[in-house]
């Protein structure tokens, strides 16, 4: 009776924020816990009634005008809008951008979302008794970490010019949303601002216009929150050196939003560790204002989406399933409703999925017309090097919470259910890949079990069936150094192998995997600032760690990194290192090999640019019984600018004969 009755208030007081706006309001807010669902959700304790419970859908109106229809749960054709509400959704975030078209009107996509498009969805959300959440990017198109792009029409501004602009701008924009009813619970100034807004670099100036757009939300919506929206959370002081600046400029804002997608971003706990530094030491409100989960690693439109089952160097916390994606968003509302003066949790875009299954050329037509794909080729005229080059499709549709049909995937309604709970009985919902590395003078032994994730995020083990033939495994010897993917079954789900053939690596923590430097060895001769095992996936060439190397001063970067292996069998043996890195000026690096301290062989190698590893050998080391090896990297580097860098990974000695 009290959850009912809580809920109900809750309804009201959405009702109640509505009045006024001259839109009649219907009252699809849940009064209570949805029935039947098989979804696996553990209640999420302590969660404030007014936890903001969003969702993006600033494609919405591009995806209808390209065809696309949505249903409810009882497969019924019905408002998008109507859907989200009875699911849980409280708030709607919109993008608005000043002016997404070319010189002849064509929109650059990504919805096209200006002011108008704003408007309709706005007044389409408070019909339903919620709220929006205007994201003003200050820009013509997108703006996030990588680029923050002047809208044209101010580009010959000063920075004073341009903060007058974005006041009037920010002024009018609101003034016609008040105007058609829509209930604003929440503005944005800027999109994922980390060091740049609207062609600003300077924070004096970015501090400028975010004063403009704060003084025109609260003369407009004086009730509104105005929000600040960061990314890269990883970076756990970044957001408290912007805060810092926030302050020390006199920004008014009540909020600093982060952005959280597990592929890039870090833990669940350094997230809430970034959000409680911030809401105790500045006393703002904290929330996660973007995140998301693909539900399948599979495209639907024909345009490849930004994660599949192919990325690389990603986080994956979740299998890519329905039930996994609820389990991300219930685990990221329980961490921001758990850290102090957290309020809410907006998920990003839901609702953006293919506009078509029958081909590319059909669905390329309907993103050119409408916006509905990321960016169409007419962006390219605003923003050569990315619209102009890569414009498509949808980057997310597999992230969406609608199938590609428009249906709703039963992840949607843990918007409801993380207030209830529905610990249903656990059962297998996908099995993890396996792999194993077997040595070409080895035995191929596949493994009897594997790893069942269940519904509720746990781990159990199961026996499995593996589909392969003798033939088929003697043929792995026959194949050389390769792996090879072998299909099987478990708890009537479809298991993986992945075999690795390898030559017997005789190194030992050869990757740094082990989180530690040893049994490797330095001998820094230059008094590098940094040298050491780094945990950073998207830094390395295979696992999580490797070994970094960073110095500011010039001609400090001298070191060599060896390991010595002793009781070798008699034989042949190469060695094998990769390095990346830059600004290192003038180079000496090279692979080496010594046997019994005297050199065997070296192979010289390089350092460039982030990303381009460089792999090189050294070959045909003799070893006789019972004489040590020694196989590294001698690296020096002169630095150019503010000194060198770099990345080793992935160490192996084996054997050739």
């Amino acid at each position: 009776m009290k959850k009912r009755w809580i809920a109900l208030l809750f309804a009201t007081t959405m009702l109640l924020g509505c009045a006024g706006t001259g839109i009649k309001v219907e009252n699809a807010i849940p009064t209570g816990k949805i029935g039947g669902s098989s979804l696996y959700v553990k209640k999420v304790e302590n969660l404030p009634d007014d936890f903001i419970m969003g969702m993006d859908a600033s494609s919405v109106i591009a995806e209808e005008q390209s065809g696309v229809k949505y249903f409810s749960f009882a497969g019924e054709e019905q408002d998008v809008f109507k859907t989200l509400a009875e699911n849980g959704i409280t708030h709607i975030r919109v993008r608005v951008w000043n002016h997404p078209y070319d010189a002849e009107g064509h929109g650059y996509g990504g919805g096209n979302n200006d002011v108008e498009k704003a408007v309709e969805i706005g007044r389409r959300a408070t019909k339903y008794g919620m709220q929006l959440i205007v994201d003003f990017h200050y820009s013509d198109f997108w703006a996030d970490p990588g680029k923050q792009m002047v809208p044209l029409a101010w580009k010959e501004m000063s920075a004073k010019e341009k903060a007058d602009a974005l006041y009037a701008f920010t002024l009018d924009s609101l003034k016609t949303m008040k105007k058609a009813g829509v209930a604003v619970g929440m503005v944005q100034l800027g999109n994922e601002t980390n060091s740049a807004l609207c062609g600003e670099k300077n924070f004096e100036n970015i501090a400028k216009l975010m004063i403009a757009g704060g003084k025109a939300v609260r003369e407009v919506y004086p009730k509104a929150l105005v929000a600040v929206h960061l990314a890269n959370p990883e970076r756990t002081d970044a957001y408290d050196g912007f805060a810092k600046k926030l302050e020390t400029f006199g920004v008014d804002y009540d909020v600093l939003a982060s952005s959280y997608y597990p592929y890039w971003h870090g833990t669940l706990e350094n997230l809430a560790n970034v959000l409680n530094g911030i809401a105790e030491k500045y006393g703002k409100k904290v929330m996660v204002m973007e995140t998301s989960y693909a539900y399948t690693g599979v495209d639907t439109d024909f345009s490849g989406n930004t994660i599949s089952d192919e990325s690389a160097n990603i986080v994956k916390d979740y299998p890519f399933t329905v039930q996994a994606q609820a389990n991300h968003v219930r685990n990221v509302i329980d961490t921001v409703a758990h850290v102090k003066n957290g309020i809410g949790v907006v998920y990003w875009e839901g609702t953006w999925i293919t506009v078509g299954t029958n081909s590319w050329e059909e669905n390329h037509e309907k993103w050119e017309k409408y916006g509905s794909g990321w960016a169409s080729s007419y962006g390219g005229s605003y923003d050569p090097d990315d619209a102009g080059k890569y414009y498509g499709g949808c980057a997310v549709d597999n992230q969406a919470m609608f199938d590609p049909t428009g249906h709703p995937l039963e992840s949607l309604r843990v918007w409801n259910l993380v207030r209830y709970g529905n610990e249903v009985e656990p059962r297998a919902d996908a099995i993890r890949d396996t792999a194993i590395e077997v040595d070409l003078k080895g035995t191929v032994k596949l493994p009897e079990t594997v790893d069942a994730v269940l519904t509720s995020n746990e781990i159990r083990t199961v026996p499995v069936t593996w589909n392969v033939t003798d033939a088929e495994i003697a043929a792995m010897y026959k194949g050389g150094v390769k792996t090879y993917e072998i299909t099987g079954e478990a708890e009537g789900l479809p298991a993986r192998l992945l075999v690795s053939m390898v030559n017997f690596n005789y190194l030992k923590n050869f990757g740094f995997e082990d989180g530690v430097i040893e049994p490797w060895q330095t001998e820094d001769r230059g008094g590098a600032d940094q040298l050491y095992v780094e945990n950073k996936i998207t830094d390395s060439l295979n696992g999580t760690y490797h070994m970094h190397f960073w110095s500011a001063k010039k001609d400090s970067v001298d070191f060599s990194l060896f390991q010595e292996v002793k009781d070798l069998p008699a034989g042949t043996y190469s060695f094998t290192i990769s390095i990346m890195g830059g600004d290192a000026g003038d180079t000496e690096i090279y692979c080496y090999a010594l046997v019994d301290g005297v050199e065997a062989g070296r192979t010289p190698m390089r350092i460039t640019s982030y990303g381009n590893w460089d792999t090189q050998t050294v070959g045909n080391i003799e070893v006789q019984e019972g004489q040590t090896v020694t196989v590294g990297i001698f690296v020096k580097c002169s630095g150019a600018g503010s000194g060198a860098w770099g990345k080793i990974d992935d160490g192996l000695l084996n054997s050739q004969s």
